[in-house]
Parts: structure tokens; sequence; C-alpha cells
């Protein structure tokens, strides 16, 4: 993956699914990914922005889950957190002459696209409730 954002947004999720009812703090959550809790808040306000979480401001405050974590696929908040494609994408222009660099760009997002299409109809076969249920 190209960075740690699913990873935070899925240990986030599953947190907030076992905490039930309970609303925990980004103070709390970020101890548990051993992370800063400004990061925690965005990331928060991202899952809030699509629909996996609510929050309640305020002393008492803390977030939840929005739906139940049966209703959540995994390959719903990777497509939330993605910001480049899976495998990178090429930086370079190669030279338009050569037989193989006219078209490598072209062929490369094709095969880069096809393969993340494979990774989210994966990740699309498992709730998240499938996930939290392989913590005790």
């Amino acid at each position: 993956m190209n960075n740690g954002r699913f990873a935070i947004a899925l240990h986030i999720l599953t947190l907030l699914d076992k905490a039930k009812d309970e609303l925990l703090s980004s103070e709390y959550l970020a101890g548990s990914i051993n992370i800063n809790p400004a990061m925690v808040r965005k990331e928060l306000s991202s899952l809030r922005n699509h629909g996996f979480v609510e929050s309640k401001e305020g002393k008492n405050g803390g977030s939840s889950l929005a739906k139940s974590a049966k209703e959540i696929s995994l390959g719903e908040v990777y497509q939330s957190v993605r910001q480049l494609s899976l495998l990178g994408h090429q930086k370079n222009t190669p030279n338009p002459k050569c037989p193989v660099g006219k078209d490598i760009n072209e062929h490369l997002n094709n095969l880069y696209n096809d393969t993340e299409l494979v990774l989210i109809e994966q990740l699309s076969k498992q709730s998240l409730a499938d996930f939290s249920q392989k913590f005790k």
C-alpha cells in the first residue's frame, strides 16, 4: 500500500466496533494506534465524511460507528482512504520514439488499475464485522 491510512482507518473502525455503543476519544484511539491524536482526529473527520463514524464533541464526547460493522465493507474503507494507485505511477516521460517507451505508461496504468480492482473486490468480500471478529 502506498500509505498507512488504510491500516489507521481499519484500526479506528475496529476499536469503535469493539466498543459497541461506548464513545471513544481521539486520545484513546491514538494510544492504541500509537500515533498523535491530531492524526486520529483528521482520519476520524474523513471517516465521518464517508458515513462510517459519528462523533459527539465536548467533555463526554467521542466517536462511534455510524452504522453496523456488518454494513461496512473493507473495500469501501480502502476506497475512502485511497490516494494514489496501489502500485504508484510512472514519474518520467519515456522516449516516444522507443517501441516500448511510447506506450509503457498506458499499459502500466491499465495493469495497475486492473490489479487494484482485484484488491478492492477481495476487500469487499469482508465486512468490518468479519475483520473485527479476529480480535477477542
